[in-house]
């Protein structure tokens, strides 16, 4: 089995490897192929990544290349893992948005938007070319935004699945505090990538008993410190929303928040040089424990089950993935993009039932999303009314004058990766 991963110079990609190395009994890969046009970046992280295969004792073939026509070629798997414009470009999407008083983040709001319309065109020339040089291997998007990634590559005809680690991340965090093993624990997750609310946590698998409450009642400080919003908040929506949710929920007080310390994509800059300070190291043969704290926590493990599912033959699997709506969500259009559990084979991604959404949570839903759809449009076609438009669509815009003055800041910000801007 021959996997390629797009932007294998990431310093995520050491996660990604590491998952690999450890679960290549359910993912039986012969051939890695990492792609990255920044050389002398890329050939540091595959020299690590070849210690790790041979630290774990993994038979597997580990190659890089800048050429991604040829890295793509005979691949039955493509991983996509992009940062349009480094992270100069992350800086700026979480800086600029402040200066209109909203949320700087970047893959919610306006800093979204942005990552958007640079990441857009890019993914889908690569998808064409994955669709020549292998026309039967799948695509996984970890590249956000997720939902509008994923949502440009099925509407072009792509064989494609959108991953997040949110719910994996849910699943082990709730799986810890309630002793049981990661497997027994089955999330109700229902909303949009990155705006998303987890309706039940059942233990033994989807039929199993919903423990939600009895989570709440007794972890419930636990889990509302780690989405650092209060405690009376989940008590008094009864479920559980995604940390992304902080920045509808308690908007004006995170822009606060993000004017008095130092952005985000500072602090994973300052930690990306010391990783790869790290990862020059030649007696480094495993992933550092640094590395956790970068973001993108169980990555490798959401990977390696979604590619074995799609991939290894082995029947059948229920994970949580970002693809077509196809009517799971009534309230939203078929070919919207939702995050929900879906039975994933061979044939791609087939979303479960879903228990229904209160319309406390169903109309934010249906707004994002059609923020969503008007975001790919001026992705897919440009043009400064397109992006106006997408801006005055966002509930954490929604204003004409911000979206006014946001959409000239997105402009200037980002003309040299718009063509036509």
């Amino acid at each position: 089995m021959k996997l390629a991963v797009v932007g294998g110079g990431s310093t995520y990609t050491p996660e990604l490897i590491d998952g690999f190395a450890r679960l290549r009994d359910t993912l039986p890969v012969s051939e890695l192929v990492l792609i990255d046009p920044a050389a002398e970046r890329l050939e540091l992280i595959g020299a690590l990544a070849r210690r790790i295969f041979a630290r774990q004792d993994h038979p597997g073939l580990i190659t890089t290349t800048s050429d991604l026509d040829a890295g793509v070629a005979g691949a039955d798997a493509v991983l996509l893992q992009l940062r349009i414009g480094g992270q100069a470009a992350r800086l700026q999407d979480e800086t600029w948005p402040l200066e209109c008083g909203c949320v700087g983040q970047e893959t919610t709001g306006a800093g979204g938007l942005a990552k958007a319309l640079r990441t857009v065109p890019v993914v889908l020339d690569i998808a064409e070319r994955v669709r020549r040089a292998s026309p039967d291997a799948w695509i996984i998007d970890f590249t956000n935004p997720v939902g509008i990634v994923t949502r440009a590559l099925l509407r072009a005809g792509h064989k494609a699945v959108g991953l997040c680690n949110v719910a994996i991340g849910f699943q082990r965090k709730f799986a810890a505090l309630l002793d049981v093993a990661p497997a027994e624990v089955h999330l109700d997750h229902v909303g949009l990538n990155h705006l998303t609310w987890e309706l039940g946590v059942r233990v033994g698998g989807p039929g199993g008993r919903d423990v939600l409450p009895e989570l709440l009642a007794g972890h419930g400080d636990a889990v509302a410190a780690d989405l650092r919003l209060p405690r009376a908040v989940l008590d008094r929506l009864g479920v559980v929303p995604s940390y992304y949710l902080r920045y509808f929920y308690a908007h004006d007080a995170v822009v606060r928040e993000l004017g008095e310390k130092p952005s985000r994509a500072a602090e994973v800059a300052a930690m990306e040089r010391e990783l790869l300070a790290l990862y020059a190291d030649p007696a480094l043969d495993e992933k550092p424990a640094l590395l956790a704290k970068r973001g993108g926590a169980f990555y490798s493990e959401a990977a390696v089950d979604l590619a074995a599912a799609l991939l290894a033959g082995g029947g059948p699997a229920v994970q949580v993935v970002n693809t077509y709506n196809g009517g799971t969500l009534p309230f939203l259009p078929d070919d919207a993009v939702i995050e929900v559990q879906a039975r994933v084979d061979g044939s791609g991604a087939a979303p479960l039932a879903v228990p229904a959404l209160d319309p406390l949570l169903a109309g934010l839903v249906s707004h994002v999303s059609a923020y969503e759809d008007l975001a790919l449009d001026a992705a897919l076609r440009g043009g400064r009314e397109r992006v106006f438009k997408a801006l005055l669509a966002h509930p954490l815009v929604g204003q004409f004058d911000l979206a006014e003055g946001l959409t000239d800041r997105l402009l200037a910000h980002n003309k040299e990766h718009l063509p036509w801007a």
